[in-house]
């Protein structure tokens, strides 16, 4: 398995579900990872958004690309 890092921070579940959907039918290998943490009771997620995506670091540009364009939607 390649190593993983953290690519960008999401927003909320959305993001996440919409992200993961595109990514996943291109075949790039990624992973969601939300910030919530039950002992802090949702604080984290004021500090580091709903939570992160990550994938191999060669698919950065391409992940930021897709990213970018989903934004303007």
């Amino acid at each position: 398995m390649e190593p993983f890092e953290k690519i960008l921070v999401l927003n909320n579940q959305f993001e996440a579900s919409h992200m993961k959907d595109i990514l996943t039918a291109k075949g790039i290998p990624h992973g969601i990872v939300s910030s919530a943490d039950s002992v802090f009771g949702g604080v984290n997620r004021i500090e580091f958004g709903w939570g992160y995506l990550e994938a191999p670091p060669q698919y950065r540009d391409e992940i930021i690309k897709i990213y970018d364009e989903v934004e303007k939607e």
